[in-house]
């Protein structure tokens, strides 16, 4: 684990993540959130987009796929209800001997690395949480850990993203958060070809007349205005087909996928099956 020294402090560096993660959507959603984050000026500072959506619709995908294609390494914070202030700055450890350390929260290491920072279901932080990171979202670029006693400014490659989740369960964020988080990209549920790929890239190994069986499904959803997302039809197909698997082979596929939408997202959803 990578350390670093501010203000005479040592802090412990989170490593960024490592996965496998391509956006196959809407280009224009990725050039919308590569512009926000593009500098016209010695002058000029990024944007801090926020990208908003139904859950499953690929906002952290997207996320995450801009911040690799800039080159730079990307890290992932999941807020919650209980996130705090020093979660998302440096938290103390306790270290060998007794002694007391500090760790940087994925925010803070991307920020001292130039990386990409995805915080990811935003608007489950309440605004206390919120509030520490307000000097970062604007002209100020910077911010202070009173765990730690240190203030911790921006690299000028560092560059953040925010997901948030249209769904009851999330706080209302305060208005002086909201104007620092712009512009609003809003990310809808994906056209049939484009729905169609994501579910082969994610599920090479099914066959091509399944994936069509479960766009088609998902399609029929999306008309009705229903909540079911891509995410939901990948799983609707890995489950139907380790049901197959574990049945030898045996029995139609069609019954295994009708089975699959019932266990994942109820008997309604059977109303747009074939």
């Amino acid at each position: 684990m990578r350390e670093i020294t501010i203000d005479n402090v040592t802090v412990k560096l989170s490593s960024p993540d490592d996965l496998p993660m391509r956006w196959v959507g809407q280009q224009e959603l990725l050039y919308q959130l590569l512009a926000a984050w593009l500098l016209v000026d010695p002058s000029d500072i990024p944007l801090n987009p926020r990208l908003t959506g139904k859950p499953g619709v690929g906002k952290t995908t997207l996320a995450y796929a801009a911040g690799r294609s800039l080159g730079r390494p990307v890290f992932l914070f999941q807020a919650t209800m209980d996130t705090r202030p020093e979660d998302l700055i440096i938290t103390p450890i306790i270290q060998s001997h007794g002694q007391i350390g500090y760790a940087a929260s994925p925010v803070v290491s991307a920020m001292v690395q130039g990386g990409v920072c995805v915080i990811d279901e935003g608007n489950r932080m309440s605004e206390k949480s919120w509030a520490s990171l307000a000097p970062l979202l604007d002209h100020r670029r910077y911010v202070e850990s009173v765990v730690a006693g240190v203030k911790i400014r921006a690299h000028t490659d560092f560059r953040i993203c925010v997901t948030m989740n249209e769904d009851a369960s999330t706080f209302d964020i305060p208005e002086y958060i909201h104007s620092r988080l712009q512009p609003q990209i809003a990310i809808e549920f994906p056209e049939r070809e484009e729905e169609l790929a994501i579910l082969a890239q994610n599920l090479s190994f099914a066959d091509a007349a399944v994936l069509e069986y479960v766009v088609n499904f998902l399609q029929r959803a999306h008309q009705a205005e229903e909540r079911y997302s891509v995410r939901d039809g990948i799983n609707v197909t890995r489950y139907a087909l380790k049901r197959l698997s574990a049945a030898g082979g045996r029995g139609p596929f069609a019954t295994h996928l009708r089975e699959a939408i019932l266990m994942i997202l109820g008997k309604d959803a059977l109303l747009y099956a074939e």
